[in-house]
């Protein structure tokens, strides 16, 4: 039997530490270009969709 999660936050990305908190991995990055960079990786590894929150804040979401 395969499970596969679905509708979760699989990790979030962010260049601030103060704005984010949770259960999900969470990568601090030094930059914008870094950010992004890393939720395109990540978002391909786990064969989800980067979301921009905003604020320095991408989350990866297994849909």
């Amino acid at each position: 039997m395969d499970i596969t999660p679905t509708n979760q936050v699989l990790a979030v990305i962010t260049t601030d530490r103060d704005r984010v908190g949770g259960s999900a991995p969470i990568f601090y990055v030094d930059s914008f270009s870094e950010l992004e960079k890393v939720a395109v990786y990540l978002s391909r590894v786990f064969m989800a969709a980067v979301h921009d929150l905003g604020h320095g804040v991408y989350i990866i979401v297994k849909h």
